[in-house]
């Protein structure tokens, strides 16, 4: 039988990993949404529903926030193969695109992380490592190394895309650069691709 003080002790466990989980998940899309700078340890708790003072019984600081974040939203994926080409008609879409705070990873915050600290360029590297050998095993080619390969370059090419399709403000070259490097990846022939129209900014 167990007693009330174990019942007691059991539930605030329990509840010290759910709000655990509240402040990642609240972190890692406020980071990805607006840069790590950009975001503060209170706006974090707020958008978990906890004071800002109970921060530190979680985490050490902010920069071990950022690491934990990264490392819990990379290993999310169950997967073990991926099919590559199918993977990027999911990925290359003008949905991801918009979804900064729910969409990669890779393509929010890759480039920010090369200035962090080395546990979270660890993490991130870490759920690189994972995407390639998931996306490996679907991925075009006779043998492993080839494979392997082609996973690294059909992923290289989808986290710069969305990039570029992000930063871009002109909607049609957005969509034309998601769409270009579907085809890609997918092998379709692009010696004659449809003519895109530019809208024309008014100089007025």
């Amino acid at each position: 039988m167990v007693s009330s003080s174990q019942f007691e002790m059991k539930v605030s466990r329990e509840q010290v990993a759910a709000n655990r989980r509240r402040i990642l998940q609240a972190g890692s899309r406020l980071f990805r949404a607006r840069g790590y700078d950009a975001v503060t340890v209170a706006e974090v708790m707020q958008a978990a529903g906890l004071t800002h003072g109970g921060f530190y019984g979680y985490f050490r600081s902010k920069d071990d926030l950022i690491a934990c974040a990264l490392s819990d939203v990379l290993s999310g994926s169950a997967e073990t193969e991926i099919d590559l080409a199918s993977y990027a008609r999911q990925y290359l879409t003008p949905t991801h695109r918009d979804d900064l705070a729910g969409g990669c990873p890779m393509a929010g915050l890759g480039a920010e992380t090369v200035r962090q600290t080395p546990a979270a360029r660890a993490a991130m590297t870490a759920g690189l490592r994972r995407q390639i050998d998931r996306l490996t095993s679907g991925a075009p080619g006779r043998v492993g190394l080839e494979r392997r390969r082609a996973a690294i370059a059909g992923y290289s090419a989808m986290v710069g895309a969305l990039i570029l399709a992000r930063m871009s403000d002109d909607t049609e070259l957005s969509e034309e650069i998601l769409a270009a490097t579907r085809d890609s990846i997918a092998g379709k022939d692009q010696a004659s691709p449809k003519p895109v129209r530019r809208r024309r900014k008014s100089t007025s």
